[in-house]
This record gives C-alpha cells, sequence and structure tokens, in this order.
C-alpha cells in the first residue's frame, strides 16, 4: 500500500472521530428529555388547559426538537423559544409524529395554529407573522381542547405566569 494512502487514513480517522462530535450535524436519534416546564392554555370561554413542555432553547435543541420522537404525552408538548419574536418556520423532517403547531406572540396570545402536520414532510408551516415561541402538542389536541386563534398561552416566557 502507498505510504500516503496510509498516511491519508491515518489523518483522516481523528478528523472523522472530531466531526462526528461537532453540534449542528445531522440528527439520527431524539434528543433526551429537555427540561420541563408548566404552560397554560386559556380559551375563549375560559377554560385552562395545563401542560408540561419541554423547553427547546438553544439552537441545538430548537435544530432537534421532537424529531425521532415515537409519542408526545398527551398533556405535554415542547416550547420553541426564539428570544424574541420573529418568522417562525417550522417543518417535520425526521418526526415520525404529526403535531399541532401553535404560534405564539409577545403576550402570549395564540397567533396562528398548524393541526395535524404530516409526519416527515419538508413544507414549511409558518407563523404568519412574527412570533416569540412555537408550541407543539400532539395531532388532535387543539381540535379536542377547543383551541384556537387569540386564546391565551401562560409561562413565565410571556411574563404572565405566576
Amino acid at each position: 500500500m502507498n505510504r500516503r494512502l496510509v498516511l491519508g487514513l491515518l489523518l483522516a480517522a481523528p478528523l472523522a472521530a472530531f466531526w462526528a462530535g461537532t453540534p449542528g450535524r445531522a440528527q439520527t436519534a431524539a434528543q433526551p428529555e429537555l427540561p420541563t416546564e408548566p404552560l397554560t392554555i386559556v380559551t375563549r370561554d375560559g377554560v385552562e388547559h395545563q401542560f408540561q413542555v419541554e423547553m427547546a432553547i438553544s439552537p441545538d435543541q430548537q435544530r432537534t426538537g421532537l424529531m425521532f420522537r415515537k409519542s408526545v404525552p398527551e398533556t405535554g408538548g415542547m416550547l420553541f423559544d426564539w428570544g424574541r419574536p420573529q418568522e417562525s418556520q417550522m417543518w417535520m423532517r425526521n418526526t415520525l409524529i404529526p403535531l399541532d403547531m401553535v404560534f405564539i406572540n409577545q403576550d402570549g396570545t395564540i397567533r396562528a395554529i398548524a393541526e395535524n402536520t404530516v409526519p416527515r414532510s419538508l413544507a414549511t408551516i409558518p407563523s404568519h407573522g412574527p412570533v416569540r415561541a412555537t408550541l407543539e402538542l400532539a395531532a388532535g389536541t387543539t381540535a379536542k381542547l377547543g383551541i384556537v386563534v387569540g386564546d391565551k398561552v401562560k409561562n413565565r416566557l410571556f411574563g404572565n405566569a405566576p
């Protein structure tokens, strides 16, 4: 075997090991459960629905989201905190289950809802304007609980939770 080829292979091995541990590389498995916080959705008729949601704060957590998960608890979900109001463009790449996506304004008011999103779809799901956060719930949750645009979300992010 050629000495240059052997030397090249020896140098490539550490580089491959480094790349495998690099943040931002393609995700191939579900991320561990993230820290959770309480979240309440108050419908227009005053009914309060309690959830315990995972908090996706960092870009890596947000990039992975609920990818590769096989279920979402009935009173669970994931809240993506964008840090400031901005347009939210979500997708379902590597997401194995349908979800309801709730786009939430800075004041906690629901701006838009995308129900029963399609697993593994690469289509973008827009917030239709700047939002502070996006909430992912099990598909069918918003219809089942009567959650609609204009309802209020309470969580520390919106400054309206105790």
